[in-house]
Order: structure tokens, then sequence, then C-alpha cells
């Protein structure tokens, strides 16, 4: 018997989804939670063999709910079922921990295989996950105007380092810092740090 726990902020969702998964004979639905607060706790209590959760949700988001399950509760393999399909919140979700990840557009067959792959600790991506993970990603508008090390460099004057600091972390010239700053500003049309920041948060480029 596979022991699921269900996390998912949409009261509508986790009842379709217990539905679903109370016709198969081999899955048990121990509980379900509307935020990743309460999943962690539930998972702490319960001890399932995996939780099937969303990433969007209040208390904790679903790549920082996977990052705490491996912490505090790593015998719950996760699954990740989500309306996003985002090669970046993906590849979060992989890197968080994550065994598998099904996108809600998905039909229920490839939710129970991959909740039934999981349970066996092997990783499994729905169809269009997998075909948007083997496809080449396309670039961003930084990628198509800067250079590499320009970039290198506008995420670290994002993230707030000096070009002091910068200099150093990448063992260049402070003046070549300088002049990658001026370069990076003009390219991009923007006239400061706050746009740069700004700037690389919509791109992707640094988290927040």
């Amino acid at each position: 018997m596979i022991r699921l726990l269900l996390a998912d902020d949409h009261a509508i969702v986790r009842e379709s989804l217990r539905e679903i998964l109370a016709r198969e004979p081999d899955l048990d639905v121990l509980g379900e939670a509307g935020d990743g607060l309460a999943a962690l706790a539930m998972a702490k209590d319960l001890a399932p063999d995996i939780l099937v959760t969303d990433i969007s949700m209040p208390g904790l988001d679903g790549v920082a709910l996977t990052q705490r399950m491996r912490q505090e509760c790593p015998g719950v393999r996760v699954l990740a079922l989500s309306s996003h399909l985002d090669r970046r919140i993906l590849t979060n979700m992989l890197d968080a921990g994550a065994l598998g990840y099904v996108n809600k557009a998905a039909g229920r067959i490839e939710l129970l295989s991959g909740i039934r792959a999981v349970a066996s600790g092997n990783r499994f991506m729905c169809q269009q996950c997998a075909a948007m993970l083997m496809a080449k990603p396309a670039q961003t508008s930084a990628e198509a105007v800067l250079g590499r090390r320009e970039i290198e460099v506008l995420k670290l004057v994002a993230i707030g380092m000096t070009s002091a600091a910068i200099s150093e972390k990448l063992f260049i010239a402070q003046g070549t810092v300088e002049v990658h700053r001026r370069n990076i500003l003009r390219k991009l049309d923007q006239h400061n740090i706050a746009g740069l920041t700004q700037y690389a948060i919509r791109e992707g480029l640094i988290s927040v």
C-alpha cells in the first residue's frame, strides 16, 4: 500500500484527487493540507510514503516545502502536481529534491504512473514536462544581447555585490568590471542598479 499526503490550496482540487486515488486498491490517502506549513506538520505526524504537492501555495511554496521535507522528513518522497509548465520552476523543484513532476493538464493515467514510479524511488516526468526538458531552451533577452561574462557580472551586480567583490570573485580587474557594468547598462537600456536588478529577476537570472 502506498500512503499519500496531498497538498494543494484549492479544496476542489484536493477533493478531486482524493476521489481519483480512492479508486486504486494500492493507494491510501492519509490526509490533505491546504498550505505548505500544514503539509510539513502533517508529514511529520503521518509519515506518508509520498507527498503530492502543488507549487503555488501559501505558507511554504512547493519548492520551499520540498527542501524542508528533504531536511526534516527524508523518508517522504515528493511528486509535484502543478499547473505550471515552466522549465525554471520544474528544474527548481527537481533541484529541491522532488522525484517527479506532473502537469495538472495531464491525465489520470500519468498521475497514477507518477505516483507508482516515485514510490519505487524512480524519477518521473509527465509527457509534456519531458518534452519541455528535451527541447532546446529559448534564449533569454539577456543572452541575446550580452556576452557570457557580462551575464555573470549582471547576476552579481543584481544581488548587490560591489565592483571590488565581483573583481575578486571572477578573478578580473576592477576596471574591467566597471567596463562590463557600463556596457550592460547601455545594452539593456537601464540607468541604475535597481533597474538591472528588476531586469535580472524578470528574466529569471536571479531569484527572490
